[in-house]
């Protein structure tokens, strides 16, 4: 291939196998200094190596930026205020976090005086996407590099051979070759075993979370208050974002919460096996709803819930800075004004439940739910009511437009 033309190249690096050979990939085909960049994002004991093996692999420096507070804060409490699940089961961990990444890698370059920028996404994924889409909202005219696309490596065990052939250490093996991507909101798995989706996942894979089976045999309680549709306490106490996404994912770890296997629709057009474990942030949705359901009016809540998909689907795919995505936010933290309270869960063996929840604005009314009271709702007045609603199913049926008796 012919070589990259460049100066100077802003890398998005993980320390994993695909960003290690990528550097590596870089200087072998460029003349270029390449810079390493990492998002701190909450990978934990991840990043302590980074600034050695970075400069070892031959990047003239390493970057690491503390962006804990800004994702939780500014991603993550978003989308839950959005109640933003893709395709039922995913709390969109992964794609939270790469338009934050994306943005900072863009800002970096133009710190940096670098051309380009460069990620290790592949031309299959998701990822690619939300980068590019990011990168081209803040910079328009950016250079990107992205070697999955450019060179001749195929899959992870080209990378891996590639890695022994230079003497590189590397944590994934052939015999097990999955990806892994882990923030303060979640640890995502796939790939390489995961690829069978009839195959069971590992259990010592798992990093964030106990096996429901090795969990605690006695039920624990927690319980996390909003403001505004944003959490901001743990049992009474008052915590910032990160130390109280910090709290719950050690809470619901403990328990096994939080771990889902699904089959997802990538943008790209594929189908793909995603394993997830998400303690904290399953914690935070499932409070959310239980205050919502005391503080939110009907028909608030319902067309909320429509929008959630298109919603879900637009951060999914990469849109976070789309007005479509904005215009929408503005909107759902509007109808979340009034969602402030307290839900309390019951964690057991992997599962959670909604056992309690309070809200001094609460729109429930125990008079009007009682069985009992009949001086502030008047039972006869249901009879207009499902009267008026029938009316167009029976002036249906009259027409002989009806559905028809068996």
């Amino acid at each position: 291939m012919e070589r990259i033309n460049a100066k100077k190249i802003v890398v998005a690096y993980s320390g994993g196998l695909d960003t290690t050979v990528i550097i590596h990939w870089l200087k072998q085909h460029s003349d270029a200094e390449v810079v390493a960049w990492t998002a701190d994002i909450g990978q934990g004991e991840e990043l302590a190596p980074l600034d050695e093996k970075a400069k070892k692999t031959g990047a003239s420096k390493c970057v690491i930026e503390d962006l804990r507070e800004e994702f939780v804060r500014d991603f993550v409490f978003p989308a839950v205020r959005a109640a933003a699940i893709y395709e039922t089961f995913y709390l969109l961990g992964t794609s939270l976090a790469r338009p934050l990444i994306g943005k900072n890698l863009a800002k970096t370059a133009l710190a940096e005086g670098a051309d380009a920028i460069c990620h290790g996404a592949t031309g299959k994924g998701n990822d690619q996407v939300r980068f590019e889409l990011t990168a081209f909202a803040f910079v328009p005219n950016v250079k990107i590099i992205a070697p999955w696309r450019m060179w001749d490596m195929k899959g992870r065990k080209d990378l891996i051979e590639y890695c022994e052939k230079l003497g590189v250490p590397v944590v994934a093996t052939k015999e097990k070759p999955y990806s892994m991507d882990r923030n303060l909101f979640h640890c995502s798995y796939e790939g390489g075993i995961l690829e069978d989706p009839w195959r069971e996942p590992d259990d010592s894979m798992f990093m964030l979370s106990t096996s429901p089976e090795k969990a605690p045999d006695k039920a624990e309680y927690v319980e996390i208050g909003f403001e505004s549709g944003n959490p901001v306490s743990v049992n009474g106490k008052k915590l910032g974002p990160v130390a109280l996404l910090t709290e719950l994912n050690t809470i619901g770890g403990r328990h096994g919460i939080g771990r889902v296997d699904v089959v997802e629709n990538r943008f790209v057009g594929m189908k793909s096996r995603g394993v997830y474990e998400t303690p904290g942030g399953t914690l935070m949705h499932m409070a959310h709803h239980a205050v919502e359901q005391l503080t939110l009016d009907r028909e608030v809540m319902h067309m909320r819930d429509e929008l959630i998909p298109k919603y879900a689907r637009l951060v999914y795919n990469g849109f976070w800075y789309a007005p479509e995505r904005e215009a929408l936010q503005v909107m759902f933290d509007e109808m979340q004004k009034p969602v402030s309270g307290v839900a309390r869960l019951k964690l057991y063996k992997g599962q959670a439940t909604v056992v309690g929840r309070k809200a001094d604005n609460s729109l429930y009314d125990p008079v009007l739910a009682s069985f009992e009271a009949e001086s502030v709702y008047n039972q006869a007045d249901a009879e207009g009511f499902i009267r008026l609603n029938a009316l167009r199913l029976r002036v249906r049926n009259k027409a002989g437009l009806g559905p028809k008796m068996s």
